[in-house]
């Protein structure tokens, strides 16, 4: 059968270079169509196999990710019918969020069909005897089951480490790690980088040098790691971040001898998510979750399009839930594994922000490591400078956020509507370190507009 394209000759990189300066009539090629990333990526207008360096030979597994339900626990027995009525729902995984260690676990996954869904675990302390007995379940349910524990996110994000009988809490995880054989104990808070303002060079080389620190001070880590993602707007730098990511754990983790690939649990960002013409964020989360699902991430919780100032509600989990239930069975996001694979534009975002967050990475291990840069300010301040730029984009109307600095209803009023308060909360306390604050681009515009409603 004859190829149809043979009837057309290959047009080189150059070609296509000469014709669009033509008609350019004039103008700079550089100056109008190429433009700069703020992770300093110079983004051309075409990219040709000419120009093709190498693929960054990421394998993503974008028909495994499972559709993940957020749950705040607080009643045993209304978590345990929410846990239950989402999976009846579609939901394919859990994560649990639980602040007191004595909660009676079985109780709480009790009818749940563990066997068939993934289950994670984000607690606010740092336990062994909790893991234990959900070790204990997980071993006797054959359950996939993650108890997601950051010790250094703690710090990072609250100013202190956790409060453990042991002399700190890396000899903590170490005895869990000696204790427990069926459910991974270790996580990465790489959404606190994202929400924060941190770039996405950033985002990456912070995450991992994280990672390392973990892999440096706990004798062996013998499951998966699992970094919990946030995932913002700009579409394929985010499917390129999330490949970035996982080609420069596997980098490192081979060095440790550490035979786990990562296990990416994402999250739409908060920091783009407003509260005046609040349904826009059903726009922005689904989005965000399709360059998740492409980037090839394990499981997504979507954000509520409402999230940010009504309580946890049946109505917004549901609309949630089925943005990813569309994405998955009716957009056929589930059929194609590597869907990035043959796109030029993508593999050269990959090994752009995967080559600049190695240099990073190696520069924070250079000068200390991680935590010591932590402890003396350095990656906040850091992270606080990128986040002045974009806040500043967002100020002077170069970055849009519709309904807020663009086209706002003036008419709009959310003053009554408020089940939460969306703004930084300032909690008074002694810390170790100045914490990493999350902060939302359209805080200060949206707050000053409140206190006009009349």
């Amino acid at each position: 059968m004859k190829n149809l394209f043979d009837d057309f000759n290959p047009v080189s990189s150059k070609q296509w270079k000469q014709r669009i300066q033509f008609e350019l009539n004039g103008a700079d090629y550089n100056e109008t169509l190429i433009w700069n990333s703020p992770e300093d990526i110079q983004v051309k207008p075409f990219y040709h196999k000419d120009e093709f360096r190498r693929t960054s030979g990421v394998s993503t597994k974008a028909t495994e990710f499972k559709i993940c339900q957020n749950i705040f626990v607080n009643d045993l027995k209304k978590s345990n019918f929410r846990a239950i009525d989402s999976i009846n729902r579609g939901a394919e995984s859990i994560r649990f969020t639980i602040e007191d260690e004595k909660i009676d676990i079985k109780k709480l996954l009790e009818n749940l069909p563990l066997e068939k869904v993934t289950t994670y675990f984000n607690l606010a302390f740092l336990s062994i005897d909790f893991v234990k007995k959900v070790d204990a379940i997980a071993k006797q349910k054959n359950a996939e089951i993650f108890c997601n524990q950051d010790p250094i996110g703690q710090l990072a994000k609250e100013g202190n480490w956790f409060t453990t009988k042991e002399k700190n809490n890396f000899d903590t995880l170490d005895l869990i790690s000696a204790a427990i054989s069926s459910v991974s104990y270790i996580s990465i808070d790489a959404g606190l980088y994202q929400n924060a303002g941190a770039n996405m060079v950033q985002q990456i080389a912070y995450s991992l040098a994280h990672a390392n620190e973990y892999f440096n001070r706990i004798s062996t880590i013998n499951t998966p790691i699992v970094f919990e993602v946030s995932v913002g707007t700009n579409y394929f730098f985010e499917i390129a971040k999330l490949r970035a990511l996982r080609l420069l754990f596997n980098l490192i983790a081979k060095e440790y001898n550490h035979k786990f690939d990562c296990h990416l649990l994402a999250s739409p960002t908060k920091r783009n998510k407003t509260i005046y013409d609040y349904n826009v964020n059903m726009l922005r989360t689904t989005t965000e979750c399709m360059s998740a699902i492409l980037g090839g991430v394990d499981a997504i919780a979507n954000l509520p399009y409402d999230a940010l100032h009504h309580k946890d509600n049946e109505f917004g989990d549901r609309i949630a839930r089925n943005q990813l239930l569309i994405l998955k069975h009716e957009s056929y996001l589930d059929k194609v594994n590597n869907p990035a694979d043959g796109s030029y534009y993508i593999e050269s975002l990959t090994n752009q922000l995967a080559e600049k967050a190695l240099g990073l990475f190696k520069d924070i291990e250079a000068n200390g490591g991680f935590l010591k840069q932590l402890n003396e300010g350095i990656i906040k301040r850091k992270i606080q400078e990128s986040g002045d730029k974009e806040q500043e984009l967002f100020d002077t109307g170069k970055e849009i956020l519709l309904g807020t600095n663009k086209y706002p209803n003036k008419n709009d009023r959310m003053k009554n509507d408020l089940e939460l308060f969306p703004f930084l909360k300032i909690k008074p306390r002694k810390t170790l370190i100045t914490p990493i604050i999350e902060e939302r681009l359209a805080e200060q515009m949206e707050y000053d507009r409140i206190k006009e409603e009349k």
